[in-house]
């Protein structure tokens, strides 16, 4: 065919993949002000840090946890999460039941009222992802959703050997 070049239509499309050093520095430095974040709110609430990620845990799993489950997802040993959950408690932040046939099984809930605690203190996280998601359309939103799944199930696949 004229006009063609043979090597355009038949080679796949280039993908670009980016910079990895910059994906690297600006992953540490969304880490870090996401750390800052969680450690003021730690802080004005007599918590330590890890409280705070076992909250997020326990407020983005769709059905109550097991302390066991926690303890993976947090890569903390047995001893670790109750001391955790037991200054969760004592804080209202969650509350544990025995709910199932099996009184063995604990399971732990966040409570509401420190849900709305939370929603104010990080209302402005929201605030500012709201602004940068307003700075991409539908199709990028997307795309950055794809590699930050992508990503969080390859970091999945590196977690620590349980204690």
């Amino acid at each position: 065919m004229a006009g063609t070049n043979e090597e355009e239509t038949t080679s796949p499309p280039r993908r670009v993949t980016g910079d990895l050093r910059g994906f690297a520095v600006a992953l540490r430095r969304t880490h870090g002000e996401m750390s800052r974040l969680v450690h003021g709110f730690a802080l004005a609430h007599g918590l330590h840090p890890t409280d705070v990620q076992a909250l997020g845990i326990i407020l983005d799993n769709p059905q109550p946890l097991t302390p066991g489950r926690l303890r993976e997802q947090l890569g903390l040993s047995s001893g670790a999460v109750t001391a955790c959950l037991d200054r969760l408690e004592k804080a209202g932040h969650i509350r544990r039941s025995r709910e199932s046939k099996d009184r063995r099984v604990v399971h732990v809930h966040y409570v509401e009222s420190a849900r709305a605690v939370a929603r104010q203190y990080f209302l402005p996280l929201a605030e500012a992802t709201g602004r940068a998601r307003e700075q991409f359309d539908d199709q990028e939103l997307a795309t950055a959703m794809r590699f930050l799944t992508a990503l969080n199930e390859e970091l999945a696949a590196l977690r620590t050997p349980e204690r």
